[in-house]
């Protein structure tokens, strides 16, 4: 399949603004659009996906634990049951903004804590695929944790992520940070480009970990997020498909 590069876009609320959507959608293939319980709102979700529609970007849901005032990046105890009608709560409502649009819903992809604590508890990574088999639309995830598991042994198409903005600890556990930092563009890209061609990785202690790349995430929120998306798009020309190097040197 054609690699895609993701973000997790449509975090606004109210007044409030993260994340510079309209500069970094030119750059991406996919939209994880926020859908109410750590960020965005309806004219805000509205917004999002008909921004992504204008520029060709395929769009699925990023939701969450209900944690508005800590974005999402806090942990919480539910039960299985209470979780999978949370989650589905939040993607019919951007699924509502999408048949609006005459869009699909093209995938899921848990926000935050909710995603790390999905990667080594089964009983929340089935939660969220209990979520995306009312859907009938594959998840994200990493690779070699319970995402992986818990989703193809449920049937549910996976793809696994790399993040060019965030780091990895030396098992290759992803570190969810509450606040992003920015990152050199350049070594930002390059890292892309091993993690696509040699399946490898670095930890934050420079050990080589493996890194199956289906798609590659930047965050909204990392303050170069534009940049980053710019320099990652640039490098992964290549595995993208000729629609996606159009874009992109339209973007430019």
């Amino acid at each position: 399949m054609t690699l895609a590069i993701n973000c997790d876009m449509g975090e606004a609320f109210g007044l409030y603004k993260c994340g510079d959507d309209e500069g970094i959608m030119p750059f991406i293939t996919m939209a994880n659009v926020a859908c109410g319980f750590h960020a965005s709102d309806p004219v805000v979700m509205r917004k999002t996906v008909r921004l992504a529609k204008q520029h060709g970007v395929r769009v699925g849901a990023h939701p969450s634990y209900p944690d508005l005032q800590g974005f999402g990046r806090r942990e919480m105890r539910m039960s299985r049951d209470e979780l999978s009608a949370c989650l589905i709560y939040q993607v019919g409502a951007l699924k509502a903004f999408l048949d609006a649009e005459g869009m699909p819903l093209n995938h899921i992809k848990p926000h935050g804590s909710l995603y790390g604590v999905a990667a080594r508890d089964e009983n929340v990574a089935n939660a969220v695929a209990d979520a995306a088999s009312v859907f009938g639309v594959p998840l994200l995830g990493m690779a070699r944790t319970k995402h992986e598991e818990v989703y193809t042994k449920r049937g549910i198409p996976f793809l696994a992520e790399y993040y060019c903005d965030l780091d990895y600890n030396d098992d290759g556990s992803l570190i969810i940070t509450r606040e992003h930092d920015a990152k050199d563009a350049a070594e930002a890209a390059r890292r892309c480009v091993r993690a696509v061609k040699e399946g490898k990785a670095v930890s934050i202690n420079g050990k080589d970990i493996p890194m199956r790349t289906d798609c590659v995430c930047v965050h909204s929120d990392t303050p170069n997020a534009v940049d980053l998306a710019r320099a990652v798009r640039d490098a992964l020309a290549p595995w993208l498909g000729k629609d996606s190097a159009r874009a992109a040197a339209a973007a430019h």
